[in-house]
């Protein structure tokens, strides 16, 4: 335990350090254009557009816990539209958004930061966000619908027509057929979903399927279907969902596998060993498509939101 603890002081005070070198960086506002950014993307379907995602969205600072080095509103006004969060029910029994564990790190009520999503939508009526919220707990699909009933938030969540069984990559509607709706929220949520009872909190894995996470290859070498388990014996299944590509690397430093911040510029490249466009470009050579999203830590290290243009074509 003292060394853990020295491990965390020593590691936490490093961070500060490059912390406050990188303080003059500057994270530009992305431009109200078009739809999320971009005029082209109006007329392009929900399934054939990538987004990079910030893992682990809400937790925010310096400590190895956090992911990221900004807020939501930060992330938002920079071009972010796909934001991940755990979700855990706390010691006063309540939702909240905590990394791995509540007594590790607690950043508030899921309803608050529900809150803060709605309210950056009501003030940008362009854009379509998404969520997704991993149910660590494996807790009824209810707890997490009452915090986006508090929120006031549900109206703007899209709901899918039909069986999600018979859903394909076609079935998806434009950005602007969401905008013009709007219905600019996409929600999901990965484990114990019931959209026949809440049809706006979406089963990430009728729609998704994800790579493997937790990765301490810096090389990520590999573009193989993590979850779900046996998909991959399902081509015709796999073809019909999008995926997400996740690009975020850990450190392993006595059995606790921490966000690698100090590599995180080289791990965000669009070019180079281990960069985003590298293992990008495996998984487009294996399933003949981008990714639907590619979940990054630090995202204002690098050169995510370039890769995101690239990836869809803008340069």
């Amino acid at each position: 335990m003292t060394l853990l603890v020295l491990y965390v002081f020593v590691h936490s005070l490093l961070d500060i350090v490059d912390q406050l070198t990188r303080a003059t960086t500057h994270i530009k506002t992305q431009p109200q254009i078009g739809c999320n950014g971009h005029q082209a993307l109006c007329n392009r379907k929900y399934s054939n557009i990538t987004h990079i995602a910030t893992h682990d969205a809400p937790f925010v600072g310096v400590l190895p816990t956090e992911n990221q080095n900004v807020d939501i509103p930060t992330q938002l006004d920079a071009g972010i539209r796909f934001l991940q969060a755990q979700a855990h029910r706390n010691a006063f029994g309540k939702l909240s958004l905590c990394h791995t564990s509540c007594l590790m790190k607690d950043a508030g009520l899921l309803k608050d930061y529900l809150k803060v999503i709605k309210q950056w939508l009501d003030n940008h009526p362009q854009e379509v966000v998404t969520i997704l919220l991993t149910n660590g707990d494996h807790l009824n699909a209810t707890e997490f619908d009452k915090a986006f009933q508090q929120s006031g938030i549900v109206p703007y969540a899209y709901v899918p027509h039909g069986d999600p069984r018979d859903w394909t990559l076609d079935s998806w509607p434009t950005l602007g057929e969401l905008i013009a709706a709007n219905t600019r929220l996409v929600a999901f949520l990965d484990y114990g979903a019931d959209q026949t009872r809440i049809p706006h909190l979406l089963n990430e894995f009728f729609y998704f399927w994800e790579t493997p996470y937790d990765t301490l290859d810096p090389s990520f070498a590999q573009c193989t279907i993590d979850r779900p388990k046996g998909l991959d014996k399902y081509p015709a299944a796999v073809a019909q969902r999008m995926y997400i590509m996740n690009h975020f690397l850990g450190t392993k430093v006595l059995n606790m596998i921490v966000p690698d911040r100090r590599d995180a510029t080289r791990t965000n490249a669009w070019k180079g060993k281990g960069s985003i466009g590298e293992q990008a470009q495996r998984c487009m050579g294996m399933y003949g498509r981008a990714p639907g999203a590619v979940l990054v830590d630090y995202f204002d290290r690098g050169q995510v939101l370039q890769a995101q243009d690239r990836l869809n074509g803008f340069l």
